[in-house]
């Protein structure tokens, strides 16, 4: 590694001005990519500013037609949490299903949606159910705020402090995972909002990173069955292609996992 700075705030506000005072400095949370990647000498942050000791960051509750999740929630915490199985149950089970059980114990939501890795489950989640991420400065609804692979509408110095998910009428989640890494080759994640509209996202399978199947949603719009998926297909060129499935490969999948999520959605 290189040499930087290692701070603990105390306050959000405190937080927020160690990063704006350090030019290439990072916030820290769970650290599952952000430290490995230093490790490799991939980045090089100025200073790391370590959040897990800002309370004001935890706690997951329901407000109104809102599940609301702190940006410090770590994964098992979610995917145990008695509020999130009530209120949105697929999203415990999928977020069941990320990684394995050191990854769930360390890892959090909020880092997870400012790393924007291409096949994180939670960036599904928050794209089917049209979720607002929060900051320490604004909202930000998840169809402006995840902008490709890695990179997302955040600005220099912001700081998530909670991601609020519109209790659905209707979710399902199916993913094609990587054996060994556990990674979704493609997943997809359909949702009907409370307001009757119907959203599909897509991860791990596009070169973009997450996105919405418009076509597979007007499909389910009309019909929310798997049947109605029949013969629908998703642009192959759109799709990412690695050693571990090609672009056509991937085309595929999108759909399957779509017919599986709508199936489990009922």
């Amino acid at each position: 590694m290189y040499a930087f700075e290692y701070l603990k705030p105390k306050s959000l506000a405190e937080a927020a001005a160690m990063l704006a005072g350090r030019p290439e400095s990072r916030a820290l949370s769970g650290g599952h990519t952000l430290i490995p990647a230093m490790k490799l000498r991939l980045t090089g942050p100025s200073a790391l500013v370590d959040l897990n000791g800002l309370d004001e960051l935890r706690g997951i509750r329901v407000e109104g037609d809102r599940l609301l999740v702190g940006a410090l929630s770590r994964h098992h915490q979610v995917a145990n949490s008695e509020i999130v199985r009530q209120a949105i149950p697929t999203l415990a089970e999928m977020v069941g299903t990320i990684g394995d059980p050191a990854v769930r114990h360390r890892g959090t939501i909020g880092g997870s949606l400012a790393n924007n890795d291409p096949s994180a489950d939670y960036a599904a989640a928050a794209m089917a159910l049209d979720a607002t991420i929060v900051t320490n400065g604004r909202r930000i609804a998840a169809d402006d705020y995840f902008q490709g692979l890695f990179s997302t509408a955040l600005e220099e110095g912001e700081i998530i402090t909670a991601v609020e998910f519109p209790i659905p009428r209707k979710m399902g989640y199916a993913k094609f995972r990587n054996p060994a890494s556990r990674y979704a080759l493609c997943a997809v994640c359909v949702a009907q909002t409370a307001a009757g509209e119907t959203r599909v996202a897509v991860i791990g399978a596009g070169a973009d990173g997450v996105f919405r199947a418009r076509e597979l949603e007007e499909a389910l719009a009309a019909d929310f069955s798997a049947a109605a998926l029949e013969g629908k297909t998703v642009p192959s060129e759109d799709m990412a292609s690695d050693i571990h499935a090609d672009q056509d490969y991937r085309a595929h999948l999108v759909i399957v996992m779509a017919k599986r999520a709508v199936a489990a959605a009922g």
